[in-house]
């Protein structure tokens, strides 16, 4: 028997030299089962310890060939990367984008200065200058403070470059890193702080309770609760999963006379605008109340879209509007589960539900974005509706109080964030707002990069355009005091803006340079334990995310790059922060979720006359596809990633020198997963 941490124990049974048997145990055998051999009346026999030697070498021998395997496919898909020659820089059609240019150059900048300087301390090591921080070798100070003293030209050269450092370098770069320590520390005790509220909320059992029990549709309206609600779907050219969400909000438990579906197309792709439309005559058809809406105008984006819906003159038969994103699938209880919280208390404007996601294990991407929503969903939001009164709406997977709405000056087309937008300013007007951490509604997560970091820019850039827009109301609104501070301190600075700022800035650009200038240190407790510590309690909303710890910890440090440089463009209002760009959808999950829904109502499936025209047309555009994804889409590499990776990793050689032990691991890794994403390696890769 041969137990190992990365092989199953085996049992080898012989009779003789050619009469063997293997069979594999699920457990494994305690030392007691190895010493009662004698007990047993057995020897051992050597020629079971000779397979048993030979079995471990065949199982090592293959582990070293995927290793070489998984190796020389790594090393193709980076040749591949490098060779397809667009970056991030470029546009399908090859034209720059100008708004990251002097970001860009900066960065660049910074690298070769630092491969110059890498190449200068190598010189200084072999010379023996080399030191450990933070004091020189002593027989060199003599040289560096006696100007009578014999030099070489190279170490005039050095000892010059060493005084300039602590005189001049030194000082501001310690200033710098003082500073985004403090904030560094003052965000994590931000974070400790919303954990503990959410244990207190588990532990005290703490949620919102409607003052009414859910309501019985086969009751009657007699003691039921169903007020008129309106559903709107916006969607653009989501060709990948209209079926799914219309589907799923046509199946809603809701009386038929008290609902309205609006599909909100803003499709400007003619085939993605017919099949939605046939989609919505088929439900239509089978007794949904349900519209179609396209707009000629399509100013604004998806606030723009929602603005024109609303300004329908049957808008003001309705109560509610329940909001949900073409990715969305509610479960048929949602309304009833969400609308009851309504009853009898005017003063609530907005209830929203949770996320969950169909595809969060489909790759490694999916995943981490799991955790980070995990904590964002179970701490963040939850712990600021119980004790705040306030989080940011999501967008979707909410119901709004018309009146409320109204009441704040309706959908606005100011920023790339509408649904944080009217959040603050019903929460300026006094309207109350619930978060429901118990009911879900299900989504997709972006499985490629691209997509992914498209939707973080606009996600980070967005709060920044509001902050400057709604200070001024912020400060002259009737909340109280503690209100005003929560949303201008902890919500826009704290959690928008010094995050990604001290993000970046430390561990991107403050920590390599101190390598090189290492007068300025940084303490190992804020390079090592407090981000394992913030890490830790980032992933315990979603536990079974635990072994992906350290490619979290890696990637967050990794996307600060996109966040900070959304951040500076939605403070600035540069060109990029009024980028928008919608979401790639994958449509995976959606085949299953329609078969179910076919099952249940076997009516649904007809179609009618249009039936052989629809599916002769999505044959068509299948084809066009994957026409389409064999010629046009690859991946991308990103620049500013691989000048970081490379910056990193220079910075890392220079601390190998020093002998700074953490920081150089830290630094090595940091900037291999700066070059896996530069590379496009994470997420959904296309061949």
């Amino acid at each position: 028997m041969a137990p190992n941490w990365w092989v199953k124990p085996v049992v080898v049974k012989m009779e003789n030299p050619n009469n063997w048997s293997m069979v594999e145990l699920h457990q494994v055998p305690s030392a007691e089962d190895f010493l009662n051999d004698k007990r047993r009346g057995r020897n051992k026999n050597a020629k079971q310890l000779t397979w048993v030697l030979l079995l471990k070498a065949h199982r090592a021998a293959g582990c070293i060939t995927s290793i070489a395997s998984t190796t020389f496919s790594l090393s193709y898909a980076v040749r591949r990367r490098v060779t397809s020659g667009l970056t991030d820089t470029e546009t399908d059609i090859g034209k720059p984008v100008t708004t990251s240019i002097r970001f860009y150059t900066c960065i660049k900048a910074c690298l070769w200065l630092s491969v110059i300087l890498l190449g200068f301390e190598i010189a200084a090591y072999f010379k023996g200058w080399q030191f450990r921080p933070p004091d020189l070798h002593l027989q060199y100070l003599y040289t560096l403070t006696n100007p009578f003293a014999f030099k070489g030209f190279f170490d005039w050269i050095y000892s010059k470059w060493v005084l300039i450092r602590v005189e001049y370098l030194a000082p501001p770069l310690q200033f710098v890193a003082n500073v985004c320590v403090c904030l560094f520390l003052i965000q994590s005790l931000d974070r400790f702080v919303l954990c503990l509220g959410c244990f207190w909320i588990r532990f005290m059992k703490i949620k919102p309770i409607s003052k009414q029990s859910l309501p019985d549709l086969e009751s009657g309206d007699g003691d039921g609760f169903f007020p008129m609600v309106l559903v709107q779907i916006p969607m653009c050219n989501e060709k990948e999963v209209y079926q799914q969400s219309i589907g799923a909000v046509c199946s809603l438990n809701w009386p038929k006379s008290k609902i309205l579906i609006q599909v909100l197309d803003d499709s400007d792709d003619p085939t993605a605008q017919l099949l939605i439309k046939e989609e919505v005559h088929k439900w239509k058809h089978n007794g949904a109340n349900i519209v179609y809406r396209h707009r000629v105008i399509r100013d604004g984006y998806k606030a723009g879209n929602l603005k024109s819906a609303m300004n329908c003159s049957y808008i003001k038969d309705y109560e509610f509007v329940a909001i949900f994103d073409a990715d969305f699938q509610p479960s048929p209880d949602f309304l009833r589960r969400t609308v009851i919280h309504f009853k009898d208390n005017e003063e609530l404007g907005l209830v929203q539900a949770r996320w969950s996601f169909l595809n969060k294990d489909e790759n490694l991407l999916t995943r981490l974005q799991y955790i980070n929503l995990a904590f964002h969903f179970e701490i963040e939001q939850q712990v600021n509706g119980i004790f705040f009164n306030f989080f940011g709406f999501n967008g979707t997977a909410g119901v709004w109080r018309i009146k409320a709405l109204e009441d704040s000056g309706g959908w606005l087309e100011r920023t790339t964030v509408e649904d944080m937008d009217i959040a603050v300013r019903a929460h300026l007007h006094g309207w109350r707002m619930i978060f429901l951490n118990d009911v879900e509604c299900q989504c997709e997560l972006p499985e490629s990069y691209e997509a992914y970091r498209k939707q973080q820019h606009r996600w980070h850039s967005g709060p920044m355009q509001l902050f400057r827009l709604c200070l001024p109301a912020i400060i002259e609104s009737k909340i109280s005091i503690w209100k005003k501070w929560n949303l201008i301190f902890l919500f826009f600075l704290l959690r928008k803006l010094v995050l990604p700022f001290y993000c970046f800035t430390l561990f991107c650009i403050v920590l390599p340079m101190t390598m090189f200038v290492p007068e300025a240190t940084l303490p190992s407790i804020v390079i090592y334990y407090v981000p394992v510590t913030m890490s830790f309690l980032n992933i315990l909303p979603a536990p079974k995310s635990f072994p992906f710890i350290v490619p979290y910890l890696l990637f967050e440090n990794t996307m600060s790059v996109t966040k900070f440089n959304a951040m500076i463009s939605g403070l600035f209002q540069l060109g990029s922060a009024y980028e928008w760009v919608v979401t790639k959808k994958s449509g995976r999950s959606s085949d299953g979720d329609l078969i179910s829904l076919i099952e249940k109502d076997p009516k649904q499936n007809s179609r009618g006359i249009s039936e052989p025209d629809l599916e002769e047309l999505q044959k068509k555009m299948k084809k066009e596809e994957m026409k389409a994804y064999r010629n046009k889409k690859h991946n991308r590499v990103y620049t500013k990633e691989l000048m970081l990776a490379f910056l990193l990793l220079t910075a890392a050689a220079r601390s190998l020198l020093a002998a700074r032990g953490v920081h150089f691991y830290f630094l090595l890794f940091q900037g291999i997963a700066f070059f896996l994403v530069g590379l496009d390696l994470i997420g959904e890769q296309v061949e």
